[in-house]
Order: C-alpha cells, then structure tokens, then sequence
C-alpha cells in the first residue's frame, strides 16, 4: 500500500538505505535525510552516506536524494534548522507528487519528525560561542552545570542545553516540558528495520574496510583541518586519533568496530522505548 509518507529508521548496518532506495523507485519517493551525520559534507564514508565513495549528485538511480552532504564541517545545525529543511523537502515532494521517505538512524530527529520540538530561544551569537568552548574545554564540568534529568551526552546537544541555561538562567528541560510544535511527518508510515544482532555484528565488520578503501582517512583528515567535533561521528574519531598518533591504525580499527556496535545497541533501546514502528522487517 502506498502512503503519503514514510518514515524508515533502524540501527546502523540494518540496510534501512538500501530498503528505502528500492521502495523511493517503487512507489515514486524522494530520500530524506534523517541522519545528523550524514547531512555534513566530506564524511560520506565515515557516516555510511549513500553517496559514500560516489560523487554527490540530485538523485542516485532516478531516485531523488535530499538533505545528504549540504553542510560543510565548519556549520553546526540544531534540530529545529533539521526541522525547517525537512518541511520544506517534504512540501516540494508533496508539490512534484512524489512520497517522501524519511530515512536515518538519529533518533532525536526521528522524534522531532514526528512530534515536532518544544519552543527554544533565541541564542546571542557570543553566548553560543561561549557555550561550545566551555564544552570543548571540560564537558563533564558542563554536564555539572545541567539537571540531572539531562540525560545527553552526546558535545553538540551539550552545548545546546547550556547555551540555552547561559541565555536565559533556566534549564533546556524546563522548555522542553511545553507544547511541541513543527512536526513534519506524524502520521507517516513507520517502518523498522530490525535485523538479529548477530547480522548487524557481521555487516559492521565488514563494512569498515569498505569505508576505508572509500577514503575514509582523508575524510578524517579534513575533520581535523574544519575542527570538527570528531567525536559526532564514530569512526572520525578513532581515525582523528590515528593521525594524531595516539594509537595505530590497527587499535582504531578495533575501537571503530566496539563503538558502533555499542552504538547499534543504543539505538535498538531507543527503538524499543521511544519509537512505535507500523511495520518492522527482521530480514533484509
């Protein structure tokens, strides 16, 4: 059956693109990017983007692709500027008489699809500033500094609570307990890709020498020259640590494979609390 939307989402190595790909070319869709890494430009590799190791072109096959590598890695975007690109690609393919598909693993923008965001401030460009450096010099000392039920981690989300508390005296939690507005696609299709573990385990180990013979390293590279927050994207970080020499190559390599299973892990909790899929598929 062919709906008006799709959201298709999924730990990594779940093969969610590739399903989404061949349903875009079935039933007439557009690719939109629901991922937080692979909307950057230069980490095509290290994100697993469908243009990885392939030049950055409109479509791939006659299937339109949206929101993949149109940040350089010197930008930094919230989920609230994800939610202004994603309305506006979702109203252009409505416009053309495509279905747009949803398509990522993040599940912050997952949720922000379909529920849309509580109302933030606006944030003085000297007090954003201020914010990111405080996070770059000691995150856990800003972690300190938010309420415990802040539960991110993740530098870039960090940074956003406390530039949010250093603007207004009041904590990013208190916002978010307000109406939400701005969903794109709340009643789309859900589907899951979910397959066994052990598979995903499997796929993970043998993707990365792809991404590696992909360019991978000179992605990491370029990280290191934009200043980057390398710890955003697994595998930038094991190899930014590579470059510096603070570990081999082989050590990165191991580390790349446990963090993204680690990382497959937290995903499939994620998936089995806070997501309610109409559809899952196991095998793919």
């Amino acid at each position: 059956m062919k709906y008006n939307a799709y959201i298709i989402t999924g730990p990594t190595a779940s093969g969610k693109s590739s399903f989404a790909h061949n349903l875009a070319r079935e039933i007439g869709g557009v690719i939109i990017n629901a991922d937080s890494v692979q909307i950057y430009r230069g980490i095509e590799n290290i994100s697993a983007s469908p243009f990885a190791s392939r030049e950055i072109t409109p479509d791939i096959d006659g299937v339109p692709y949206r929101l993949f590598s149109i940040l350089p890695l010197t930008e930094q975007i919230s989920v609230v500027d994800y939610l202004k690109l994603a309305r506006a690609e979702y109203d252009a393919a409505i416009a053309a008489g495509r279905v747009p598909i949803f398509v990522g693993g993040t599940g912050y923008y997952i949720n922000a699809l379909i529920n849309g965001v509580s109302p933030m401030p606006d944030i003085d460009d000297d007090v954003r500033n201020k914010a990111r450096k405080m996070v770059e010099d000691d995150i856990d000392a800003v972690r300190k500094m938010l309420p415990a039920e802040f539960s991110a981690t993740d530098p870039q989300r960090v940074a956003r609570a406390l530039e949010v508390f250093l603007q207004t005296g009041t904590h990013i939690t208190e916002f978010q307990k307000t109406a939400r507005v701005g969903s794109v696609a709340p009643n789309a299709h859900r589907i899951l890709i979910n397959p066994d573990p052990d598979i995903l385990r499997e796929r993970i180990a043998a993707r990365i020498p792809e991404m590696m013979s992909g360019g991978a390293l000179n992605e990491a590279r370029a990280v290191i020259d934009a200043g980057w927050d390398e710890s955003r994207a697994i595998g930038a970080a094991q190899l930014c640590q590579y470059l510096r020499g603070e570990i081999t190559m082989d050590a990165a390599i191991e580390n790349w494979i446990t963090k993204t299973n680690q990382y497959a892990k937290r995903q499939r909790t994620w998936f089995r609390t806070q997501f309610q899929p109409d559809e899952i598929i196991t095998k793919i």
